[in-house]
């Protein structure tokens, strides 16, 4: 699995927000959500930003280029 769909998972579980819940705050499917979470797809440059503002992480830690 790579790092992005981990830590996608990571930080909406810990937020407890289900995967339907993030998908309508977002505006996308629950179903995108799953194919993130288990990296069969990747999302967009302008959805890396907005998933990083909700979770307040940088772009850097959810592509796993930084530890925290």
């Amino acid at each position: 699995m790579n790092l992005f769909a981990e830590r996608l998972k990571e930080l909406r579980t810990e937020a407890n927000l289900s995967r339907a819940n993030l998908a309508k705050r977002i505006n996308v499917s629950e179903r995108l959500i799953s194919y993130w979470e288990n990296g069969k797809r990747e999302c967009d440059f302008d959805m890396l930003i907005t998933l990083a503002d909700i979770f307040s992480v940088s772009v850097d830690y959810l592509l796993g280029r930084e530890r925290y």
